[in-house]
């Protein structure tokens, strides 16, 4: 979003508000700094991967998608290559990485098939499998997603979520919605442990990590991770290059097979075990991976209110073009950066992490201000 918030003229059309809504120099910017640190190196690296057996589900939210195209088709062209690779497949997600399977379970319905047709057309091939919003799960969202369709989900494999349960096997919502538990704890000592160097497992190899892989008890191991792991989230000091280039080899000494998810779901469907979600959403963000982590705090609740108040308004212009500048401010992100508000630690390290630095010089107090008049000159603008 643009902060400092710029007034927006009441009745302005939605090309006016979208210009002052969104700030386009600064989503260029921080697009080709992960371009160049990550999405380039990390998307050669996988194609070679792919040739040496390791397998992908690759999910791209469709609101990026003109982002490549606008600063660099290139990569865009790269992108659409990895995923004709006869070992990757597309995964459908929220199309613009919004909250709106927690206001609008029909938005979220008609988002998840716009994805499918969309990543259909980028790539050729239709997603069976879908993830969503930072992996948000509950019972309504599994069986939107069945409705909807696909033929599998994933879940994070939490022991809140789990309780008993193994994440080491495929599972199925009392709806009927298959679904593939992220294995939590070897996700996480890639994802978010790979380079912290006071991790009494640090540094992380190749071998062991496939030794641990190897040793799970149970049918398969799910892993998943933000695309941005490699390269961005852990540095190309860090050796995370090295480690994802040795892994294919140690994997394959010791008879672990590769599958895609939808490869999963067809060669463990038939032995689903029951897994019984409430209608409180599982994430994979945070520590706790609940909601708690983007409603956790008054100034998460104030723009989730904000957040619906806009949508509301935008319905009722009944103006597609505005719904959907509503629905753009849906984007999950706008609820993570506060989330470390009043806190200290890891988590809120983390979420401080993503709230641009060009913003930090107004201040906490002011940016929490000019986070919530975005919202509101849109909501006044459309009144």
């Amino acid at each position: 979003m643009r902060i400092p918030a710029l007034p927006i003229p009441r009745g302005a059309d939605a090309a006016t508000i979208e210009a002052t809504l969104f700030d386009d120099e600064l989503n260029q910017f921080y697009f080709e700094k992960v371009a160049r640190w990550c999405y380039r190196p990390a998307i050669k690296l996988w194609q070679d991967l792919l040739d040496r057996g390791l397998a992908l589900g690759l999910g791209i939210p469709l609101s990026t998608l003109p982002q490549f195209e606008a600063w660099d088709p290139e990569l865009l062209g790269e992108l659409k290559a990895l995923l004709g690779h006869e070992n990757c497949e597309p995964v459908a997600t929220e199309p613009y990485h919004a909250v709106s399977m927690l206001l609008d379970l029909p938005l979220f319905a008609r988002g998840m098939e716009r994805s499918a047709t969309g990543l259909e057309e980028l790539c050729g091939q239709r997603p069976r499998v879908a993830d969503t919003t930072e992996m948000l799960m509950s019972s309504d969202i599994a069986r939107t997603l069945a409705r909807t369709g696909f033929d599998a989900g994933l879940v994070d494999g939490r022991p809140w979520i789990m309780e008993w349960r193994s994440a080491a096997h495929l599972y199925k919502e009392r709806g009927g919605l298959p679904l593939l538990a992220r294995h939590f704890d070897l996700s996480d000592d890639v994802g978010y442990r790979f380079s912290n160097q006071g991790w009494d497992d640090w540094p992380l190899t190749a071998d062991r990590y496939a030794d641990w892989i190897a040793s799970t008890p149970g049918d398969l191991v799910t892993l998943a991770w933000d695309f941005e792991t490699f390269g961005e989230h852990h540095n190309v000091d860090t050796g995370i290059f090295e480690f994802l280039d040795a892994l294919p080899d140690e994997l394959a000494k010791r008879g672990v097979r590769c599958l895609t998810p939808s490869g999963a779901v067809d060669a463990f469907g038939g032995g689903a075990h029951a897994l019984p979600l409430s209608p409180f959403p599982a994430t994979w963000a945070g520590q706790h991976g609940g909601l708690e982590f983007f409603l956790g705090n008054q100034a998460q609740q104030a723009v989730f209110r904000l957040m619906t108040a806009g949508y509301g308004m935008a319905k009722l212009t009944e103006d597609p073009d505005l719904i959907d500048l509503a629905y753009l401010l849906l984007q999950s992100d706008n609820l993570h950066w506060f989330q470390w508000v009043g806190r200290e630690g890891s988590e809120a390290d983390v979420s401080a992490y993503f709230t641009p630095g060009e913003w930090m010089w107004l201040g906490a107090d002011r940016l929490l201000w000019e986070h919530q008049r975005v919202y509101i000159n849109f909501i006044d603008a459309i009144s």
